[in-house]
């Protein structure tokens, strides 16, 4: 689980953060490809906030899945694709983040044991209470982190749109990420509809179990945004 904190991580490059020096003499090429865009220290500190916020979140989330699918199936037995899917999926986003955590030397969360303990009590405490509470507790964590991936996804295509302003483009890398970002924010509310397709509104409290976990995702997002 921590193979992104292998020492071959250091020998990757970071992202752009200093800009070239174009000659005011030369004459420009309508056919040489667009300058890159170069990251302030502001923006890449977000990117770092946000990929350290990323990986923590999708390791909770397997975590949740781990512990709530034998309960969830054992009386539920026609859920069990459902869940190996959802799994398999956040299983996928997790080892993409430690891809990209390691890659750019990204700190991870310091809260790494407390998320992890919290998680799992989470998806077995909701396991326990039953289908409907399982999959309120899916709705209720996908709608944070579903927010929250667009909130990332809206920050970096304003850096597009101000790099366009200039005649700049993005570095392919950033390109990338962004791409990655939108297709992990579409799986994640494709849980959530899967949730609610499968009753979650039916979990009794509803309101107060979903309340209550959806501040406990936006406090842990706040808290490993800075530790």
């Amino acid at each position: 689980m921590l193979d992104f904190l292998a020492p071959s991580a250091l020998l990757h490059r970071r992202y752009h953060t200093t800009p070239t020096h174009q000659s005011t003499e030369s004459q420009p090429n309508p056919k040489a490809p667009k300058p890159k865009y170069f990251l302030s220290e502001k923006q890449k500190e977000f990117l770092d906030s946000a990929l350290r916020v990323n990986q923590a979140g999708e390791l909770a989330a397997t975590l949740i899945y781990t512990a709530q699918t034998p309960q969830v199936v054992r009386s539920h037995p026609h859920l069990r694709p459902l869940m190996k899917h959802m799994y398999n999926q956040e299983e996928g986003h997790f080892k993409t983040f430690n891809q990209m955590i390691a890659k750019h030397r990204v700190r991870p969360t310091a809260m790494y044991p407390v998320w992890e303990a919290a998680a799992t009590f989470l998806g077995w405490s909701t396991g326990v209470m039953g289908r409907e509470a399982a999959m309120a507790c899916t709705e209720a964590v996908e709608t944070e982190i579903g927010s929250h991936y667009n909130e990332q996804v809206r920050e970096i295509l304003s850096w597009e749109a101000d790099a366009q302003s200039r005649g700049e483009e993005l570095d392919d890398e950033l390109k990338e990420m962004l791409t990655t970002f939108r297709r992990i924010r579409d799986e994640e509310l494709e849980h959530l509809d899967h949730a609610v397709e499968n009753d979650s509104k039916e979990a009794q409290p509803y309101d107060p179990l979903v309340s209550v976990i959806r501040l406990g995702c936006r406090t842990a997002i706040k808290i490993s945004e800075r530790v």
